[in-house]
């Protein structure tokens, strides 16, 4: 899997015109499915970003997680973060999941949050989508979990 999370003041995804999902202060994270990926690297990955310390604290030091600070999430399904631009000018996307297995795991991802206690607001699966955010920081960070 690979994520890309943001810390946001506020983000929103809107589909048709109908917000499908937000946050207040918290994580905007865009998620990729690799083939590889299991309901447990799903899992794993949802807690590592739910503890990663990205805020901070009184001393102004980035020692608190989305927990710690009451934040919430918006998860958004991104399969072009697997794009392969090696060759030519047209992105080939072999090495995202097949949908079926991406939309499995992108919901076990975002049931992971729920389970540490994270409010999770949703983008939704395959559709077009317009995201709003508002950056904080800006920190932004990508994780992967084929690279240490």
């Amino acid at each position: 899997m690979r994520a890309v999370v943001q810390r946001v003041a506020r983000a929103t995804c809107t589909v048709g015109g109908r917000v499908t999902g937000e946050t207040g202060p918290g994580l905007l994270v865009l998620l990729g499915v690799a083939p590889g990926d299991t309901p447990e690297t799903a899992r794993a990955l949802a807690g590592k970003i739910a503890r990663l310390r990205l805020f901070a604290d009184e001393a102004g030091k980035m020692n608190l997680s989305v927990l710690d600070i009451g934040g919430g999430v918006l998860s958004v399904s991104q399969f072009t973060l697997f794009a392969d631009t090696r060759r030519g000018h047209r992105p080939g996307f072999s090495g995202a999941a097949p949908p079926e297995q991406a939309r499995a795991l992108y919901a076990e991802f975002n049931a992971g949050l729920r389970a540490c206690g994270l409010p999770v607001g949703e983008g939704v699966f395959g559709a077009h989508m317009s995201l709003d955010l508002t950056n904080d920081g800006p920190v932004t960070l990508v994780l992967d979990t084929e690279r240490p």
